[in-house]
């Protein structure tokens, strides 16, 4: 929210995020019970005439400039080997750590995924079906489209039981600056009704 409220770019909310992670960190309960969950977080970044995924781990952070095709998030870390921007110790953290050893190629999904998350069952599932949805509608995707994947329950995409999906957004940014652009929220918690 403060990303968009600060920043005039896609790469530009990028860097309003990773300061503010920076200087507060992050945390806080995903959820309302008394069951102590957190994860870290990622986030897709778009403008009308880019686009970015940002994934953290603590303070440390990883940003990837999609260069085309699809790309989506879940509950697991996606960005590999392409890093655009990073952290300035997130290489020298992990070797600290002895999670890297500084010599094969830098692999931030491999390198910073816990535990905690790997054994999330769900996620692996929701993150590639997720991609498998896209895929097959790449290059004619729709708001109606995504609209349909963002409702679909078989592939985990709209999560119900203990952890179900609160919401979600569609958004279609033209990048002809005189045409408008449209975001669809969903008006109930579950995104299929």
């Amino acid at each position: 929210r403060l990303g968009l409220e600060r920043a005039d770019t896609a790469e530009e909310a990028v860097t309003v995020i990773v300061d503010l992670l920076e200087k507060y960190g992050q945390g806080g309960n995903c959820m309302e019970s008394q069951m102590a969950f957190t994860y870290h977080n990622s986030f897709l970044i778009a403008d009308r005439k880019e686009a970015w995924v940002l994934e953290t781990a603590g303070k440390y952070w990883a940003a990837e400039k999609v260069e085309g095709g699809v790309r989506n998030i879940s509950n697991q870390l996606s960005i590999t080997t392409k890093i655009d921007r990073e952290h300035p110790e997130l290489r020298e953290y992990a070797k600290s750590k002895g999670w890297w050893d500084g010599k094969k190629k830098f692999d931030f999904a491999a390198t910073y995924s816990y535990v905690d998350t790997a054994r999330m069952t769900t996620t692996r599932g929701r993150y590639c079906e997720g991609y498998k949805l896209l895929n097959k509608h790449k290059g004619s995707i729709t708001s109606e489209i995504m609209m349909k994947i963002l409702r679909d329950k078989e592939s985990g995409i709209n999560m119900e039981g203990g952890f179900m999906t609160t919401g979600s957004m569609v958004s279609v940014l033209p990048q002809q600056p005189d045409l408008p652009c449209i975001h669809y929220f969903t008006g109930t918690p579950d995104p299929a009704r």
